[in-house]
């Protein structure tokens, strides 16, 4: 029997009105569950600007609590629309130590924890690594009503090994809260370019491991970045089965989770694998 799981990815716009920002998304959330959503996922940093364009101590007053008002909030939310939800936000776990974290909560609204981004860029207009400390929990996924949800953030949809353990955990989809746009030095050439690239590692992804890959952008001109939305889901062969344009929309893809089965007998890849023989990945003789 088909396992049809309807899922909505929130391409949104951003304020400096944190409250806002907050509060355009929960409604969208609201949207995305009457239109038969069951997972639904934000952007990179749903509730603020892209901060990281410039070293500002101020920034750090944005930061939540994970087990803060936000996300008894999410919970309350998630259970009051019997949806999945998976949030970017900004972490403060203490004192001079935050995080780039995404919490996910069970269609019951129980908070089932959160993922913090492991790779953290540093990159002209992109300095996150003034805010973010590397993640300290490793990679996960989390198993909900709606299946086997694994969160990875932005900078790490770069890195194959990130997708892989996540798969290997037992991950039916991926998703990749992201903020990534264009410089005002960088022209629309530049722009296809990076967005080609972008897509082909995420549909790499998903045909490496078998499974279902959603990567969620932001929209707008913030500062010097214009975000270029795009938003995709892959299927388990890399088949582009919904994508967005650069306007705010909510996102919607149907995707079968039985379709990772079968593309798993087709091309066995995790099967085959040789682990023994990838020890110099990790400096190991």
């Amino acid at each position: 029997m088909s396992k049809k799981v309807k899922v909505a990815l929130l391409q949104l716009e951003a304020t400096e009105n944190k409250t806002s920002n907050t509060d355009k998304t929960f409604q969208c959330i609201r949207e995305a569950a009457e239109n038969g959503a069951q997972i639904v996922c934000t952007q990179e940093l749903f509730q603020t600007l892209y901060f990281c364009q410039n070293h500002n101590e101020d920034h750090f007053d944005l930061a939540e609590e994970s087990d803060g008002d936000l996300i008894k909030k999410l919970g309350e939310l998630a259970k009051e629309l019997g949806v999945v939800i998976v949030s970017s936000f900004f972490e403060k776990k203490m004192a001079g130590v935050y995080f780039n974290t995404a919490s996910v909560h069970d269609a019951d609204g129980s908070f089932l924890g959160i993922y913090r981004k492991m790779h953290i860029p540093e990159d002209p207009g992109f300095h996150e690594k003034y805010y973010f400390t590397p993640g300290d929990e490793g990679y996960k996924v989390f198993k909900t009503k709606y299946g086997k949800v694994g969160v990875l953030i932005c900078w790490d949809q770069w890195f194959p090994e990130s997708a892989r353990l996540t798969a290997l955990k037992g991950a039916d989809i991926l998703f990749y809260p992201t903020a990534i746009g264009v410089l005002p030095n960088e022209d629309d050439t530049v722009k296809r370019e990076f967005m080609d690239a972008w897509e082909t590692m995420h549909k790499s992804h998903a045909i490496a491991n078998g499974c279902f890959v959603a990567a969620i952008n932001r929209v707008g001109q913030e500062g010097g970045i214009r975000f270029w939305g795009d938003s995709f889901v892959s299927a388990p062969f890399g088949q582009v089965i919904a994508q967005a344009g650069d306007e705010e929309t909510i996102l919607y893809a149907e995707c079968d989770f039985n379709l990772i089965e079968k593309q798993r007998r087709t091309w066995p890849f995790l099967r085959d694998r040789r682990p023994e023989t990838y020890k110099a990945l990790t400096g190991e003789k």
